[in-house]
C-alpha cells in the first residue's frame, strides 16, 4: 500500500541488503500429507528462527518432489513466517507449468535460455554451491497432518494432538494465544450437551457448546488455487456423500476459489455437485472468508454467542485461509483454525473441533450403518492424481483469462466518472476526500532533523504479536461499534454497514475503525476490547474518542508494544489510521518489516527496545509523561536514542531506545512528517 504509493509519487524504494537464509527440504512428503500441512510446518519452523526482514529460498533434493503449486503454497505465506519474500529456484516444473497454463511457448523459450544464460536456471542442482547467510534443514518425511491456531497462523498443532490442545486451551484462566480464560468449569457445560446430544443423535436439536464448528470456508489465495488440495477436498465431499453424511445447518459453509479455473476444474470433474451437497457452494472469487468476509453466521450460532461473554461457548471456525488473527474471520468466533481444504470438509462433518478424528467416528454411513472414519473418507494420492491429471487444459486457461480485465456485462454497465480529477460525492459514506495533507505548510523545503518531543502520553500499551487485524481491522462493522455508531449518525442502517475493508475509502470511518477489534488486550484498561484511559484525567472511552481529548491540547503519542508489533498482512490503514489518531512514536521489541516501513511512510517513527530491555523490565505501565529526542544528524538504525518517562510519583526513568529509520529516505519522510507531505513540497518547489 504505502510503499507502492511512494513508488507512484515518485519515490524510489530503499532497504537495507537482507540476509537470504536457504531451507535445505530433503526426502518426500508422506502419504496422505498435504501440502498445507507442509507451509503450517514451515511457518512454525521460521517464526522461531526469526526470518524477519529476510529472503527465503527453498532448495535441495526435496525441492523435485513439489509441484508448482505446492511450492507457490509455501511461498505465498511469506507474510506469515516474517520473511520479506519466500521463493524458489526456476526449474523444468516452472517452466512446464507456464506452457501448461497457456503461456506462449516462444516466450518461455526466451525465459528458459535467459535462466540458464545468467545461472539463474536450477538444472539439477542442490543448491551446496550457494553461500547462504545461513542454512536450515527440514526433511519433508517428518512432516505430519495438522492444523494452526486458535489465534495465531503459526503456533501448530498436530492433527492428532489438536483435541487435548483445544481441551488445553480452555482449561487455562489466561486469555492469551493458547488461552480463552475459561477455567475447570466448561467441562460440565460441555459434558451437558453432549450428553443431551447421545440421547438425539441430531445435533440440530441442542445449544451449542464449547469446539462447536460454526465456520468452515475452504478460502484464500494459497490453498484454492493448487489442485491437489482441492481435488482432495471434492473427493472427500463425494465420499462423504454417497455415505448420505451431512453438513450440521447452524455451519456456514462456503467456497471461494483464488481463481476462476479452480471453478472451471471442479466442474469439469464432477466434484463441485458433491461440494455443493454439502453445502460448499461457489460464493465467488478472492479474499473472503480468509479476510473477514464471512458475512452473518447462521441463526442458532449468532444466538449463541450473543450472552454474557464470561458464559458464551467457545466456538470454532475451520479455514484453508492464511491467517486466523483474533476476530479476522468473525469477531465473535474465537477458536480458528488453519487447516487444509479437505481437513475443512472433514471437521464440517464432525463439527466440531475438540475431536480426535484420526481415532474418533466422524459420522455414521446410512449406506452401511457402521461408523465412518476419516481414513474413510480420504482419497488416496492416487485418486488425487488421476482426477488431476485431466482437470487444466492450457487451452481453457487461455480461454478463462483472455478476457478477464475487461468484466461482464454488469460491470461494463456500470457508470463511471470523467476528466483527470475525481469529483467526490458530498452525500457518499464510501468514499470521501482523504485529509492527510490538512494543514501540511507546503512553503517549507527544509525540515529540521532535530526535534525534541516533551509531554508525550502512551496511548496504548500491548504485550506481543499484535497484528494489523489488531490495529485495523477489516471484517464486518458491528452495530454498537464506534464506527457503527458514526455511521448510524450518517442515517445509514446497520445492515448497510459493511465492513472495514468496503469503507476504507472514508477516514472518519476508518480511525474509528483503528485498534477497534474487538479482541485488543490494551494492557492500560481491565478489559478486553477497544477502549483506553486518558492521562491525567483518567476518564476511560473509545481509543479515536481519548485521542481526540489529546489531540485538542497537541499532545504527542506514544504506542508501546513487544515483540513482532504489526504481524499479518501489509494493511495500510494499520499505518494512516494510528497517524490520523496523532500517535508519532511506536516504542516496541520488534516490528514485521512491512508494518515498520508503513508507519514510517505515514510520519510515525519506529523506536525499538535495546536488547533485554521492554516496558515491563523497565516499570512502564503507560501512565507516564514521556520526553523523546531525535537529534539533528541521526543516522539510519541509529543506537542510544534517550527518552526519559516520570511517574505520577515524580520518579524519573531514563533509558536509550534503537531508532528504526533504517535507511536515508526514512530519514527525510521523518523530518517532513510521511512520504505525501514531502512529495507535496517537492511538487510546490
Amino acid at each position: 500500500g504505502i510503499e507502492a504509493l511512494s513508488v507512484i509519487l515518485g519515490q524510489s524504494i530503499v532497504m537495507p541488503l537482507p540476509e537470504v537464509v536457504g531451507v535445505r527440504l530433503n526426502g518426500n512428503l508422506p502419504q496422505g500429507v498435504m501440502a498445507t500441512d507442509l507451509v503450517l510446518k514451515v511457518v512454525e519452523m521460521l517464526r522461531k528462527q526469526g526470518v524477519v526482514g529476510k529472503f527465503v529460498e527453498f532448495f535441495g533434493e526435496g525441492v523435485k518432489s513439489l509441484s508448482l503449486a505446492d511450492r507457490a503454497t509455501v511461498a505465498n505465506m511469506a507474510p506469515e513466517y516474517g520473511a520479506t519474500m519466500g521463493y524458489f529456484p526456476a526449474d523444468e516444473i516452472t517452466l512446464n507449468y507456464l506452457i501448461q497454463t497457456g503461456r506462449d511457448p516462444k516466450s518461455v523459450e526466451l525465459a528458459r535460455e535467459y535462466l540458464k544464460n545468467n545461472h539463474l536456471l536450477a538444472e539439477g542442482s542442490t543448491g551446496d554451491n550457494i553461500s547462504y547467510s545461513r542454512v536450515l534443514e527440514l526433511d519433508l518425511e517428518t512432516v505430519k497432518p495438522c492444523v494452526s491456531g486458535p489465534k495465531r497462523p503459526h503456533d501448530r498443532i498436530l492433527l492428532e494432538d489438536l483435541k487435548s490442545d483445544f481441551e488445553a486451551c480452555m482449561d487455562t484462566e489466561d486469555s492469551g494465544f493458547k488461552g480463552f480464560g475459561k477455567g475447570a468449569e466448561w467441562r460440565d457445560q460441555r459434558q451437558e450437551t453432549m450428553e443431551q446430544r447421545k440421547k438425539d443423535p441430531n445435533a440440530e436439536s441442542s445449544d451449542l457448546t464449547h469446539g462447536d464448528v460454526v465456520v468452515a470456508s475452504i478460502t484464500s489465495c494459497t490453498n484454492t488455487s493448487n489442485p491437489s488440495v482441492m481435488i482432495g477436498a471434492g473427493l472427500l465431499a463425494k465420499n462423504a456423500v454417497e455415505h448420505g453424511l451431512q453438513v450440521p445447518g447452524y455451519i456456514k459453509t462456503s467456497l471461494s476459489p483464488g481463481s476462476r479455473v479452480v471453478g472451471d476444474y471442479l466442474q469439469k470433474t464432477g466434484l463441485q455437485k458433491y461440494l455443493d451437497e454439502l453445502g460448499f457452494h461457489v460464493a465467488g472469487y478472492g479474499c473472503m472468508t480468509c479476510v473477514g468476509n464471512s458475512g452473518e453466521l447462521e441463526q442458532k450460532a449468532m444466538q449463541a454467542m450473543s450472552g454474557d461473554p464470561k458464559t458464551t461457548p467457545v466456538l470454532a471456525g475451520v479455514l484453508s485461509g492464511n491467517r486466523n488473527f483474533e476476530a479476522r474471520v468473525h469477531p465473535s468466533v474465537a477458536a480458528n483454525y488453519l487447516a487444509s481444504p479437505p481437513l475443512v470438509v472433514a471437521f464440517a462433518l464432525a463439527g466440531r473441533v475438540d475431536i480426535d478424528v484420526l481415532r474418533e467416528p466422524i459420522g455414521i454411513s446410512k449406506k452401511t450403518g457402521k461408523e465412518l472414519y476419516l481414513k474413510d473418507l480420504w482419497p488416496s494420492p492416487e485418486e488425487i492424481r488421476k482426477v488431476e491429471s485431466g482437470a487444466m487444459e492450457s487451452e481453457r486457461v487461455r480461454d478463462l483469462y483472455t478476457d478477464a480485465l475487461k468484466g461482464d456485462d454488469q460491470w461494463k454497465a456500470l457508470p463511471a466518472p470523467t476528466g483527470g480529477i475525481y469529483q467526490y460525492d458530498s452525500k457518499s459514506t464510501y468514499i470521501c476526500p482523504p485529509p492527510f495533507l490538512e494543514g501540511v505548510d507546503l512553503e517549507i523545503s527544509e525540515v529540521s532533523g532535530h526535534q525534541k518531543f516533551g509531554g508525550v502520553r502512551c496511548l496504548l500499551k500491548f504485550g506481543d504479536s499484535i497484528t494489523t487485524d489488531h490495529i485495523s481491522p477489516v471484517s464486518r462493522i458491528p452495530a454498537d461499534s464506534h464506527s457503527g455508531k458514526y455511521l448510524e449518525s450518517l442515517g445509514v442502517s446497520p445492515s448497510d454497514f459493511g465492513t472495514y475493508g468496503t469503507r476504507r475509502g472514508n477516514a472518519d470511518v476508518m480511525v474509528r475503525g483503528t485498534f477497534a477489534n474487538l479482541k485488543l488486550n490494551n494492557h492500560i484498561v481491565d478489559q478486553i476490547g477497544p477502549r483506553t484511559v486518558h492521562f491525567p484525567s483518567g476518564e476511560e472511552d473509545y481509543i479515536q474518542t481519548v485521542a481526540a481529548k489529546y489531540m485538542q491540547n497537541e499532545t504527542p503519542l506514544l504506542v508501546l508494544a513487544g515483540s513482532e508489533y504489526g504481524q499479518g498482512s501489509a494493511r495500510d490503514w494499520a499505518a494512516k489510521g494510528t497517524a490520523l489518531l496523532g500517535v508519532r512514536f511506536v516504542l516496541a521489541k520488534s516490528f514485521e518489516r512491512i508494518h515498520r516501513s508503513n508507519l514510517v511512510g505515514m510520519g510515525v517513527v519506529p523506536l525499538q527496545f535495546a536488547d533485554g530491555q521492554d516496558s515491563e523490565s523497565l516499570g512502564l505501565d503507560g501512565s507516564e509523561v514521556f520526553e523523546i529526542t531525535i537529534p539533528d544528524g541521526a543516522k539510519p538504525g541509529q543506537e542510544g536514542i534517550c527518552i526519559s518517562a516520570e511517574k505520577g510519583s515524580g520518579e524519573m526513568v531514563e533509558f536509550t531506545v534503537k531508532l528504526r529509520l533504517d535507511t536515508e529516505p526514512e530519514l527525510q519522510f521523518f523530518k517532513h512528517g510521511g512520504v505525501m507531505p514531502l512529495v507535496m513540497r517537492q511538487l510546490a518547489s
